[in-house]
């Protein structure tokens, strides 16, 4: 299974209005990295970073000025997502703008189908929360101490690690889950065990009395016609 674990950072809060300014995402295959990533910066054309925003990400509008527009960069887009799943946090905010730009494009919007929420999952699994990145960082182990600012391909990469261990852990990444102890377990029972015997038996628990009642009973029952006649 391929999944593409992503992020983006935006001028704004609307995708109506606002647009993509960076996009980054790792590749998943099995919940294993493959060590292949796509990362780019978008020039939004005629709409300026917002303050709010700004302050989040750090990206400002003279950084952006010679990046490739979003459709000079569209089709590299696609090809790199292409037959896997889009997995994000907050999925609805990234793909609303995902979707905003391919409609521009008049390109139909990724299905719903294809799309894994991360937040989603952490507030079923932790719903207690909190289920920030930053918070799921700190749950799971991982280092997020170089996360200062919000970056898309760095999120990317703080929330595979955090997807992975969600999913259970580095095991199931490595190959390590159920289907392998499952495995193991039959191989196991297929080896015979040899029967147990004691050293020193028992001693009876039957007194004699209880015994030759116990005998005479047997003798009963398997005599059809006794047992007929005891029953009477």
């Amino acid at each position: 299974m391929r999944e593409i674990i992503f992020d983006t950072e935006t001028t704004g809060l609307e995708s109506k209005a606002d647009r993509i300014i960076e996009i980054g995402g790792i590749e998943l295959f099995n919940h294993f990295p493959t060590g292949r990533s796509i990362h780019l910066y978008i020039n939004p054309a005629d709409r300026k970073v917002h303050p709010d925003a700004l302050a989040v990400h750090g990206i400002t509008d003279e950084f952006l000025r010679d990046k490739p527009k979003f459709e000079e960069v569209v089709q590299e887009i696609r090809d790199f997502f292409e037959g896997a799943r889009w997995v994000a946090h907050n999925a609805t905010f990234d793909m609303g703008f995902i979707n905003a730009e391919f409609a521009r494009l008049g390109i139909g919007p990724v299905s719903p189908e294809l799309v894994t929420d991360t937040l989603s999952m952490a507030r079923r699994k932790h719903p207690m929360g909190p289920n920030s990145l930053d918070a799921l960082c700190r749950r799971y182990g991982i280092d997020n101490s170089h996360r200062t600012r919000h970056g898309a391909l760095l999120d990317s990469e703080l929330l595979a690690e955090v997807y992975i261990e969600m999913i259970g852990g580095r095991q199931t990444a490595l190959g390590f889950g159920s289907a392998a102890k499952t495995q193991t377990v039959n191989v196991v029972d297929e080896v015979p065990s040899e029967p147990l015997h004691r050293i020193k038996p028992l001693p009876p628990r039957l007194d004699a009395e209880t015994a030759a009642a116990h005998g005479k009973l047997v003798l009963v029952m398997g005599d059809k016609a006794i047992w007929n006649k005891y029953q009477q």
